[in-house]
């Protein structure tokens, strides 16, 4: 039995000899606004991000939603400091689930 080889050709101007602009696809993303690295930036002057690395070795990838748990447990315990403590770790972690930590705990 013989393989006969067809490659492809590419549709529209190409096809016809025709030179043809490429240009890039844009890059899929579920992020609606434009990641910042500064937020991050200001994590590395304190002890929030090693501490957030620290809690991802231990807990992996729920750690974000544990440090959220964690947060919602100090505030209602009143704990202020806990609570900014974690609530940090959890941004550094997940920015997003931060922000819906601090939309949750502000309808109480």
């Amino acid at each position: 039995m013989s393989i006969r080889f067809a490659a492809s050709r590419p549709p529209g101007p190409l096809r016809d000899g025709c030179a043809a602009s490429v240009q890039p696809l844009a890059s899929a993303n579920d992020n609606t606004v434009p990641t910042q690295f500064d937020a991050l930036g200001d994590a590395l002057s304190g002890d929030a991000l090693p501490a957030a690395l620290r809690h991802f070795a231990a807990h992996g990838l729920g750690a974000a939603r544990q440090a959220m748990e964690a947060a919602e447990r100090a505030a209602r315990h009143g704990d202020e400091q806990g609570y900014a403590r974690w609530r940090e770790i959890c941004r550094v972690l997940d920015q997003r689930m931060a922000e819906d930590l601090d939309r949750l705990l502000a309808r109480r």
